[in-house]
């Protein structure tokens, strides 16, 4: 009887349940969506019953729409959305029904009490926690003692998003490095919690769930829940892993040096290795890779995707109308548009910092911009500008993991933003190097999920399988004639993003 790999890619818009086969083979996909909620400023919240919901009805949907019988799934596994804070009582029962996700910023004034006692960047370097503080695990859990303390009280555990989804499969409470090392609290040298940080807390160790290997079998699927999902209770869960993590192992990023660059809502470029790469200034975010022994490390910008969301959604409002119309995607219109333009959209850049900065700019408060918009530009311009901003925003990613550490020679791209041909030749320009499109595009998280699953279950030796399944689409190689122009553009972005920063800070004290 054939052995079919489930896998759930939860992420921040929706879970996508994906079906493989035993060779890593994605057979079809399914993805349910399900809301984020916006209590108030900074705060953004999910309900972990919506995650459970999406799991159930896509697994189900997939199930019909392969006929696959449910005893032909062997394992599954299961790819999370970070920084997650659910917390849970003794018996297991939600003790909020929403939860701040990955993105939640609402405390801002633990991790300021945190920092009056504890070094920020002894912080960051025992922990490699990149992103603003208050997003990580650890703040969140000291909101709800500090405002929530009916809540914190009655706490037996804080899980992570792929772990409440684990502990509903199994009834065991567990986590794993990768998903760990994001808990605000985690020693990646040791990878162990840190008891240092834990006291400087004040927490309890108790609170923090135990951790295993992304490959571990952490049990069956209880009978009630395989019920609701349609499968057998036999079917192994293996714990799975971070999102980032996951992406890292699926776009091939398993071996020392190797880089990829995914391109979503936010886009970061990643390098896997031994060591974790750390930097006071810039600091890189950096989590336990899914792959023992290894570390994924990434920059990023927040708002990529998010940014050219926004100009569908505000400049290019008739092209959605007539992309519905004819039933294709909106991009298609936008970059056809685009590709009107030229190198250097007539002397327009973009800064994709809609969304705000990150550490690596020079202050967090930056804000988005065109910048030397004149009668001259038509929305041609506007639109390749806003690609070539996302490029060049991440070109000062790639080029301060370069200062860190050796890349290998080519960027695989992975996600939405690869699909656009003239994109790929803009990065592939921009970065000065190879840019690799393979057939795992969208998939890179639920294939390392997969894997996972394979590796733990022994289906597969060795993650070496990774290799074999990307398949070349295509590799655009750099044109001269354009690193040069973009070199020249590149050095008046890294100034302009500065005045921005500046800019963004003054704003940020504005009382209007």
């Amino acid at each position: 009887m054939s052995k079919y790999i489930m896998v759930w890619d939860l992420g921040t818009g929706g879970n996508k349940a994906s079906l493989y086969d035993e060779e890593g083979n994605c057979l079809a996909g399914v993805f349910v969506p399900y809301d984020t909620i916006y209590p108030a400023h900074g705060w953004h919240e999910q309900k972990p019953s919506d995650w459970w919901k999406a799991i159930v009805h896509s697994t189900r949907q997939l199930l019909n729409r392969t006929n696959i019988k449910k005893e032909e799934v062997y394992c599954c596994s299961i790819s999370g959305h970070s920084l997650g804070a659910v917390p849970l009582d003794k018996q297991g029962n939600l003790l909020r029904k929403q939860t701040p996700i990955w993105s939640d910023g609402r405390a801002v004034e633990q991790a300021q009490k945190f920092f009056d006692g504890f070094d920020e960047t002894r912080w960051y370097t025992i922990t490699g926690n990149g992103f603003p503080p208050p997003l990580y695990s650890l703040f969140k859990i000291l909101w709800y003692r500090d405002v929530e303390p009916g809540v914190f009280k009655k706490i037996d555990k804080v899980i992570g998003t792929k772990d409440y989804i684990n502990f509903k499969l199994t009834g065991r409470v567990t986590t794993d490095f990768s998903y760990a090392s994001g808990s605000g609290v985690y020693d990646l040298k040791n990878w162990d919690y840190s008891e240092e940080l834990i006291e400087a807390s004040g927490l309890s160790a108790s609170i923090f769930p135990e951790i295993v290997q992304s490959t571990e079998i952490i049990g069956q699927i209880r009978p009630d829940s395989a019920e609701e999902l349609g499968l057998h209770s036999n079917v192994y869960v293996v714990s799975g892993g971070v999102d980032n993590s996951c992406m890292a192992l699926g776009s091939k990023a398993f071996k020392e040096g190797r880089v990829y660059n995914s391109l979503g809502s936010s886009s970061w470029i990643a390098v896997s290795s031994r060591n974790p790469l750390l930097d006071p200034i810039a600091r890189p975010y950096v989590f336990a890779h899914v792959v023992p022994g290894f570390f994924a490390s990434a920059l990023a910008i927040i708002s990529a995707g998010s940014s050219f969301r926004w100009l569908r959604d505000h400049i290019t409002i008739d092209l959605k109308t007539q992309a519905n119309n004819q039933g294709i995607d909106v991009y298609e219109l936008m970059t056809a548009e685009a590709a009107q333009s030229q190198v250097g959209s007539h002397k327009l850049l973009f800064n994709p910092s809609l969304g705000g900065g990150m550490p690596i700019d020079k202050n967090i408060h930056i804000r988005g911009a065109f910048i030397g918009i004149d009668l001259v530009h038509t929305r041609a311009d506007m639109i390749r500008a806003a690609m070539e901003g996302i490029a060049l925003g991440l070109k000062c990613c790639l080029d301060k993991l370069k200062e860190m550490t050796r890349l290998s020679e080519e960027m695989l791209l992975v996600g939405g933003g690869s699909k656009s041909e003239l994109w790929r030749q803009i990065y592939a320009d921009v970065y000065n190097m190879k840019v690799i499109k393979t057939n795992i595009d969208e998939q890179a998280a639920a294939l390392g999920a997969a894997a996972c699953a394979a590796v733990g279950t022994g289906l597969w030796k060795s993650f070496d399988r990774i290799d074999d399944l990307h398949n070349l689409v295509e590799c655009i190689t750099p044109i001269p004639e354009n690193i040069e122009k973009y070199q020249k553009i590149y050095e008046v972005y890294k100034r302009v993003s500065n005045c921005l920063s500046d800019i963004g800070n003054d704003m940020e004290k504005l009382d209007v």
